[in-house]
């Protein structure tokens, strides 16, 4: 039995963003696989994913998309990395208060000389890390944006990804999705029929009766209607090691209307969590990120409010529960799991878009058209699985080397018990050298190994020099590099503009929309 047909049950970011990849994937307004989305009109979108990661530009363009009409459309602004305030101690503690974590790579002149050692050695006259070997942060830290108007379309001298409005970002890709051959329903899933050889055989809803593919993609979020509920695949929980499990939210509106718009994620550690602080055209989406083990929703919600400050006088917060985790196997028969219904690991980072752009890849290049689905699942499951674990220990890593010591919360995520085993044994390594590529699968990973480097040493971890020291002999030409990168970026600072001017610019210049070029086509 070949596969011709998908049903994707639920919109949303992670309905929507499958859809649309899938259907430029798998060719279906040219009439290749079609194509179903159905959604309810009930089920609003969580809405916390407001982050994204570089490899979202990749995925838009592939779409299709326009960036300019992207970010319209998505009220969205540029993201140059995350700035982490008070995560390595705690406010008022002697020491920096904050690191960053750039998008862009060290600098590398393409002739062997690797920066990182050489800073480890103390050839950057004290400066952080990433002060000292990129650009980046001094271009955020002026609120430039990371590209010229003039800059080709999803590109630019510095690397980046994007804020925006989750709603608004799930309605610009229906329209997207839609002008690709994407047919769309409005109905209520009342059940899902499972036949006697395990595979869904339809779901039945209330407007539209019973609706059958030969592929159904799960995105009913954390009802997991169809993987979890129906077929019964088990969740696998991590809060062993990432302890947050709830999230406040408000929409802040900016004291002044023209207030510097920022090009980075702001993270604040606080005694039980952290905030996120996001800066869009006219608000800031800012959330306080907790562990209900540690503290109440009453303390959590004074903490938001003291962070947020006067702005958030008159707002309601919302608040939002979710266990930490995922389901080990995401594909099961005919079925296959994206987005929150197949794992939910928390917000920091931007993991949750960049495990949804995974699965859609996966399952768009690995599309079985033969009928031959259990290969196929098998090897969706080991990399999802694989992905999520090294996500696991990414984030771990935020909090398990701080020297925080002020609360519970931090005195127990610094517990090596907490510490995933894969994990240990990369700190264990970094001990003597610095992490490198070879300590990666590529394929496996979503960040970088010099995200891996950014966070380790903006977090002050110690690695002791002593071993490759000797093999480290080019100190001068080093030294140069780094007496170079401030050079460079003070030109930058006079080549990129301001960030907030760069939106508008991008807002106005914005076209129809590739829904609106699919139906003026001749």
């Amino acid at each position: 039995m070949s596969v011709k047909s998908i049903l994707i049950v639920g919109g949303g970011a992670a309905g929507w963003l499958t859809a649309a990849y899938l259907a430029k994937t798998l060719a279906t307004q040219a009439g290749g696989v079609a194509i179903t989305l159905v959604e309810s009109k009930e089920i609003g979108i969580l809405g916390v994913g407001e982050g994204t990661f570089p490899s979202i530009r990749g995925t838009l363009s592939a779409i299709g998309a326009d960036e300019a009409t992207f970010l319209k459309a998505s009220n969205a602004t540029f993201k140059q990395g995350v700035k982490f305030a008070h995560w390595v101690r705690p406010p008022g503690s002697p020491g920096a208060d904050h690191y960053f974590h750039p998008f862009s790579t060290p600098s590398y002149r393409g002739d062997g000389l690797e920066l990182l050692p050489y800073w480890l050695m103390g050839d950057a006259g004290g400066a952080g890390f990433a002060q000292a070997a990129t650009l980046q942060k001094t271009v955020a830290d002026a609120h430039r944006g990371p590209k010229r108007i003039t800059d080709p379309a999803w590109q630019g001298p510095m690397n980046y990804a994007y804020h925006f409005d989750a709603a608004r970002f799930a309605g610009f890709l229906a329209d997207e999705a839609r002008a690709l051959g994407v047919a769309h329903l409005y109905a209520n899933v009342d059940e899902v029929l499972v036949g006697e050889d395990g595979n869904i055989s339809g779901v039945v809803t209330r407007e539209a009766g019973t609706l059958t593919a030969d592929l159904y993609i799960d995105c009913t979020g954390f009802r997991a209607a169809l993987i979890g509920a129906a077929l019964g695949s088990p969740f696998k929980s991590v809060s062993d090691s990432l302890f947050v499990d709830r999230a406040l939210a408000i929409q802040a509106p900016y004291a002044e209307p023209d207030r510097p718009i920022a090009s980075y994620t702001i993270s604040t550690a606080h005694e039980a969590g952290w905030t996120w602080d996001i800066g869009l055209p006219e608000r800031r989406g800012v959330g306080y990120v907790f562990s209900s083990a540690h503290t109440d929703e009453t303390r959590a919600e004074e903490v938001l409010r003291g962070y947020i400050g006067a702005e958030s006088e008159g707002l309601s917060a919302r608040l939002l529960k979710f266990n930490v985790g995922y389901r080990e196997t995401q594909w099961i028969g005919n079925c296959v799991a994206v987005g929150l219904s197949g794992g939910f690991l928390e917000p920091l980072e931007s993991s949750g878009i960049g495990l949804v752009e995974t699965a859609a890849y996966l399952i768009g290049h690995l599309f079985p058209f033969d009928g031959a689905l259990a290969p196929v699942a098998r090897q969706f499951n080991a990399h999802m699985s694989a992905r999520y674990a090294r996500v696991v220990d990414f984030l771990k890593l935020h909090y398990c080397v701080s020297q925080r010591a002020d609360s519970d919360f931090w005195r127990d995520n610094r517990a090596e018990t907490s510490i995933p085993e894969t994990l240990r044994e990369k700190l264990a390594m970094w001990r003597a050298r610095p992490p490198h590529r070879l300590d990666f699968i590529a394929d496996l990973e979503m960040y970088p190994t010099s995200s891996w480097q950014w966070v380790l040493y903006g977090m002050e971890y110690a690695t002791d020099p002593a071993g490759f020291a000797p093999a480290c002999t080019r100190h001068d030409e080093a030294r140069r590099e780094f007496q170079t990168i401030p050079e460079v970026a003070r030109r930058a600072l006079a080549d990129l503009p301001d960030h907030r001017a760069l939106v508008a610019a991008m807002h106005a210049r914005a076209g129809p929309g590739l829904a609106h070029a699919r139906r003026s086509a001749p």
